[in-house]
């Protein structure tokens, strides 16, 4: 059997490390690995990108678009895990149950780009709902995101695990506060909605695990939706999706204890779909482990579906 070759260009970053041990134990994948001195070593990694059938980029943005550059193989696929493609103009975007077509899309591309933890919470929960008409599409939107802190990278991860960490580290940290996260133009594009969405993301402390929730005043949707159509709503767009499980209303297991487990998606690449509702109002929640479905177990979905392998192998 002829191997798939890929190479992970940023492999000691978070999401680098963890497509590494995603794809390790697979017999049909060799990973291409750049020696530890020429990690920064231009030809060196335009070779290996230009080598692999897969280059997953694990890099800040700027990076990306020189490492994308560097890349003249036609047949080398680029599945870039930065923001700095996510709305540009010839790339695919890496969900692949947002709608009809996009596993096609996802099948033919050479250029991925993988969404961000909180838009991918999002779009789950905003994409159905507008494409059924339930959600205007200038409805104004707002949403919070509670997340572990590796979503923060290297330095935040080494501050949260200091042996004499910072006593504000013990409590939630709400950011974004310039009112212009940089996941916010996907937000808007994957889903349709042509109002700009308020959005606060929180770091807790935790190191993985998040949770998007949506409120909404039933009011202002569509006539006649109540918490059950919007349930309906969910199970029609995700009706087969192996990684999407919508949940019961106003699921027992959570409203009883009345405390929700942002971290019950952990080690999975699934995302769970809740919606709490009484006879006025609704909250939505997304939820999914951000260093999965959020980031490295979404990359390599997409990297199977490409490849032609079972969309789950490895996952």
């Amino acid at each position: 059997m002829k191997k798939h070759t890929v190479f992970v260009d940023g492999q000691e970053g978070t999401t680098g490390l963890r497509i590494h041990e995603y794809l390790a134990k697979r017999s049909d994948i060799e990973l291409l690995k750049i020696d530890a001195d020429k990690r920064k070593d231009t030809a060196e990694r335009a070779r290996l990108l230009n080598a692999a059938d897969v280059a997953f980029l694990c890099l800040p943005d700027a990076a990306a678009k020189e490492a994308v550059a560097l890349v003249t193989n036609p047949d080398t696929c680029v599945i870039d895990a930065s923001t700095a493609h996510r709305v540009a103009p010839g790339w695919v975007f890496g969900i692949p149950e947002l709608a009809p077509g996009q596993r096609d899309a996802l099948k033919q591309a050479k250029r991925i780009a993988n969404p961000g933890c909180h838009s991918t919470a999002f779009i789950a929960l905003l994409r159905p709902l507008v494409d059924a008409g339930i959600v205007a599409r200038d409805l104004a939107v707002t949403a919070t995101s509670i997340t572990g802190y590796s979503g923060g990278g290297k330095k935040m991860i080494e501050e949260y695990q200091a042996a004499a960490r910072a006593p504000q580290l013990d409590a939630p940290r709400p950011y974004g506060l310039k009112l212009s996260h940089k996941h916010v133009p996907e937000m808007m594009a994957y889903t349709g909605l042509a109002t700009k969405p308020v959005f606060m993301p929180i770091v807790g402390p935790f190191y993985k695990g998040l949770a998007v929730s949506v409120p909404l005043q039933l009011s202002h949707l569509k006539p006649g939706t109540d918490g059950a159509a919007l349930v309906r709503a969910f199970e029609r767009h995700y009706e087969g999706e192996r990684f999407i499980r919508v949940m019961p209303l106003s699921d027992p297991a959570v409203t009883e204890p009345n405390f929700f487990d942002v971290q019950g998606s952990n080690d999975t690449n699934r995302i769970d779909l809740f919606v709490f509702a009484d006879d006025r109002q609704a909250i939505l929640i997304a939820r999914e482990d951000n260093l999965g479905k959020g980031a490295s177990g979404a990359a390599v979905q997409c990297m199977n579906l490409h490849l032609g392998c079972d969309e789950g192998l490895g996952l």
